[in-house]
């Protein structure tokens, strides 16, 4: 394929920041059908309207998820890209990757697709963009067979689990999230890869209310973790960090000049229930009160814990609407033991 030239797209790269449009420009030197990505990604700016078709229904034997069908609506002015589907796979708990296997998904994707890639999906799928119809079979035995991984859903179907590190890396996770992911996804097989549902469902798992995956907001059930009983208090940690002792937020604003730490300013007056006070040197809280938003243990990790009881909230129906922006799912259940024992039921 030739080069096409795209002056709309060239200045993408003007800014301080990196562009996809390098990146592109980059990978067609080994891969030229990129060129025309470039090339119909031009005409679509230049038009003001996109030139992949609408519809289209392909994908793997036996699967009705995990290929997105996308075909080009200039195939003859583009023919690197007349089919170009995009592959979604299912990434590992908390995407957690070893060097060896990202090289040998890269080297596969490199064999049967363009070689272009998006780490990751707003779902968490390895999104593998840019694949001929004829080379989807190979790619998913290759992907199956050599590496043991699966296609992740696509499509009105469970869309694949995700999860924070949980207690694999993170003090504050109250469950293990990575454990409840993977019985979740093993379960669920067929939700993920048969689509039968009116539209798209997810399930994300948070190991505490800080919610690194944006579970609370942007999943159909959200898990997040929680404590039943008291916060854990080290009160002589508390002094340390009202003496300047001990740098707040773990040291992450340590080179901002914001002045001493000052506890009723950075904590009491942020508390959104207004259930901590000092009493002398000593630091209090109406736990009855507490809403668990990890507010006050993010200021001061030494001296404060979540509590021993530990498992998580269960809530249903977040969404992010693009003009009113996301909106938090209902509480259905405060709190539930999440445990391997009684398999996650």
């Amino acid at each position: 394929m030739a080069k096409h030239e795209t002056p709309l797209l060239d200045q993408l790269e003007g800014g301080p920041w990196p562009s996809f449009v390098s990146d592109l420009k980059h990978q067609a030197e080994t891969k030229p059908e990129v060129y025309d990505i470039l090339g119909q990604l031009e005409l679509s700016y230049k038009d003001r309207i996109t030139h992949w078709k609408h519809g289209g229904i392909v994908g793997v034997f036996g699967y009705g998820g995990g290929i997105v069908g996308r075909y080009s609506d200039v195939p003859e002015q583009f023919p690197g890209v007349e089919h170009f589907h995009t592959i979604r796979v299912a990434q590992p708990a908390s995407k957690y990757y070893s060097t060896e296997n990202l090289r040998k998904l890269m080297d596969l994707w490199e064999k049967h697709g363009s070689a272009v890639t998006n780490m990751h999906g707003s779902t968490g799928d390895i999104i593998l963009l840019g694949c001929r119809t004829e080379a989807l079979e190979p790619f998913f035995w290759d992907l199956t067979h050599e590496m043991g991984q699966d296609l992740g859903g696509s499509g009105s179907n469970l869309r694949t689990p995700e999860c924070c590190l949980g207690t694999s890396r993170c003090e504050w996770s109250c469950y293990d999230t990575q454990e409840t992911c993977y019985h979740l996804t093993m379960h669920y097989q067929d939700e993920i890869h048969r689509p039968a549902f009116p539209y798209k469902f997810k399930f994300k798992f948070s190991g505490c209310a800080n919610d690194c995956v944006a579970a609370i907001a942007r999943s159909d059930i959200s898990v997040i973790g929680t404590w039943r009983d008291e916060i854990r208090i080290d009160q002589a940690a508390v002094k340390e960090y009202i003496a300047g002792n001990y740098p707040s937020n773990g040291g992450s604003h340590s080179g901002r000049d914001w002045g001493p730490f000052d506890i009723q300013k950075e904590v009491i007056d942020l508390c959104p229930t207004e259930c901590m006070w000092m009493e002398g040197d000593e630091l209090k809280i109406d736990d009855k009160e507490c809403t668990r938003c990890m507010h006050c243990i993010n200021v001061l990790p030494r001296a404060l814990r979540p509590g021993a009881d530990q498992g998580a909230s269960i809530l249903v129906g977040a969404k992010a609407p693009i003009l009113d922006g996301a909106q938090m799912s209902t509480l259905i259940v405060p709190f539930m033991k999440i445990e391997k024992e009684n398999e996650f039921e």
